[in-house]
């Protein structure tokens, strides 16, 4: 995707379509890098309906993850540990971590990628404020 401009913009809907969608033949699952033309990360949305889990255990080769639970609950299995999720969790996961997640409740979750010890400078140090006035 080129984008000249300094913006990408998607409209979704609302997070409850999410379970209607489908990456990587993978239900309920939703990718941005695409979509948004993300070179720094990769950001996915997930619904996995109450009693259904994530098909395969796995893991990564570089990237880990970040698991930010928004609605259910459910249980997240790493390294041979299950832990209780629900709306708030959050759990971030080493590259070599196996993992796994089966839903209690309908559980709606944000999945973001990123290599691991890439991030080289983040608020306050990257941001700016400048002096051009907002619009409102």
């Amino acid at each position: 995707m080129e984008n000249k401009n300094n913006y990408s913009f998607v409209e979704m809907g609302t997070l409850c379509n999410v379970k209607e969608k489908e990456s990587f033949g993978i239900p309920g699952k939703y990718f941005l890098k695409d979509e948004l033309g993300l070179t720094s990360c990769e950001i996915s949305f997930g619904a996995i309906p109450a009693g259904q889990a994530v098909p395969f255990l796995h893991a990564h080769k570089e990237n880990e993850e970040i698991y930010i639970f928004l609605q259910g609950s459910g249980i997240f299995y790493v390294d041979g540990q299950n832990l209780s999720v629900k709306e708030g969790s959050m759990i971030k996961v080493s590259p070599e971590g196996k993992r796994g997640l089966k839903a209690e409740e309908d559980l709606l979750y944000i999945c973001v990628q990123a290599k691991e010890n890439s991030l080289k400078q983040a608020v306050p140090g990257d941001g700016l404020i400048l002096e051009e006035k907002l619009p409102w």
